[in-house]
């Protein structure tokens, strides 16, 4: 329930953004955290922080026109939401994917400002893309899309300023094609502006394995604080890209049995044991799908459009997109003996889930915690690119897990402090509020 004094911040929030159904569900599950916070600190109401907080500071919605390799043109649409800058510049992914519009991208943008607010670091939040669908293209379809993407957008960026990186649809092939055209227009080597490179050019190590690991980082703190760990336990993670695999991968180092992953095109069982090795062969070499995998394991088999979450499992760590978890998969897992979840996506649980999986007395790790590794580490990545330095992978690694482990300890005592032990959404929305809300009342009316 939310505090009636938070009340008319949601009713504006509904009436400005109409049709924004993830933006609403994303505000909502916020304030319904933060009535303890404005009871004890009523000032923030007064001077308006909440509202302000729920309000982008801007919104960027342009065209991307490209020629496809038939010479046919087709036109695009860009976005960049700078969401909140009192902790620093604005600082969030790209997402290319045909489902990406302006309520997506408030949504993410809006989660963002919290998630990169308890990593601790001087970052602020923003979030964009595009509704371009890399799938099926060609490289040099894809490298024409992302300079004209970049044509625009680079306008609007800077270290200082907003520095973009990857999601969904958006890897290192893209982010290259990206910064390239941002040299070539500014005619100055600012490596600080974009993360996610390339380690040769001035990319940081353990990037591409940030999200997935540190999201297992933070399960493994979940699953310390109860007396339990990893080792042994069977896991089920949905997706296949990088969260997915390197979440498997940091799973599978602790000594858990993941019998599962998934795509679009439905979900892979291996009695075996998820090949790892195969399975990078498959998505990230032959960009191919999991059902290709399952051709070449003789224990493993491919369940067309099925429901990853219908199968027995200890641990679920949803890593493929918003809303893929809905209260009724929550009551299967449950009854299944599922013992915790840890959103390796953003937003991937539905609030019936979120629910149920809170009444049933399951460890869970939102999104905005739980996968906070891969902004952190483009963090980490922006202070080797401003030292002109580069770390080693197991100095990075060692700054993940640490970051990870003080993000579950601050989201536990936030937590216990506020009336409310165990139940890490409320730790992490007040954790991530209090941060942003301070530097906001600090900084003035802006």
């Amino acid at each position: 329930m939310i505090d009636e004094k938070l009340e008319d911040v949601l009713d504006e929030v509904l009436r400005r953004n109409p049709g924004e159904l993830e933006f609403h569900q994303a505000v909502r599950e916020v304030l319904e955290s933060l009535g303890p916070v404005v009871a004890k600190h009523p000032e923030l109401l007064e001077h308006k922080i909440v509202q302000r907080l729920c309000e982008p500071e801007r919104q960027l919605v342009f065209r991307v026109p490209w020629q496809a390799d038939d010479g046919e043109i087709h036109i695009n649409r860009g976005f960049r939401i700078e969401f909140n800058s009192a902790l620093g510049p604005y600082k969030g992914g790209l997402r290319f994917h045909p489902s990406v519009n302006t309520g997506i991208v408030k949504f993410l943008g809006f989660e963002q400002v919290f998630k990169n607010a308890l990593t601790g670091m001087p970052i602020g939040g923003g979030k964009g893309g595009s509704d371009f669908d890399p799938k099926g293209r060609s490289d040099s379809e894809i490298m024409r899309f992302c300079q004209s993407f970049m044509t625009e957008l680079y306008r609007h960026i800077g270290e200082y300023t907003d520095v973009p990186a990857g999601d969904i649809g958006v890897g290192g092939r893209e982010i290259g094609y990206l910064f390239g055209q941002y040299k070539r227009i500014t005619n100055r080597y600012e490596s600080g502006i974009i993360t996610g490179k390339g380690v040769e050019w001035g990319g940081a190590l353990v990037r591409n394995e940030a999200t997935g690991y540190g999201t297992v980082f933070f399960l493994r703190e979940m699953l310390a604080a109860r007396g339990h760990s990893l080792d042994g336990r069977t896991a089920t993670v949905s997706g296949s890209g990088n969260v997915a695999l390197f979440a498997i991968e940091k799973l599978q180092s602790f000594g858990a049995h993941v019998i599962a992953c998934s795509d679009s095109s439905g979900y892979v069982v291996d009695d075996d044991g998820i090949d790892l090795d195969e399975l990078k062969q498959v998505k990230l070499v032959e960009r191919g799908r999991v059902g290709d995998y399952a051709d070449r394991r003789p224990k493993a088999h491919l369940v067309e459009r099925g429901n990853v979450w219908e199968l027995p499992t200890e641990l679920a760590l949803p890593c493929a997109t918003q809303n893929e978890l809905s209260g009724r998969d929550a009551a299967t897992l449950i009854d299944q003996g599922c013992v915790a979840v840890a959103e390796g996506a953003n937003m991937p649980c539905t609030p019936d889930a979120v629910r149920a999986f809170a009444e049933a007395g399951v460890a869970f790790g939102p999104g905005k915690a739980a996968n906070a590794g891969g902004v952190a580490t483009s963090a980490l990545e922006m202070q080797q690119n401003a030292s002109r330095d580069s770390w080693s992978f197991s100095h990075t690694e060692q700054r993940l897990d640490e970051i990870m482990t003080n993000i579950h300890r601050l989201c536990a005592e936030t937590a216990e402090g506020f009336g409310a032990p165990g139940d890490l959404v409320r730790g992490a929305n007040i954790a991530g509020f209090q941060r942003v809300a301070l530097a906001m009342d600090a900084l003035g009316v802006i």
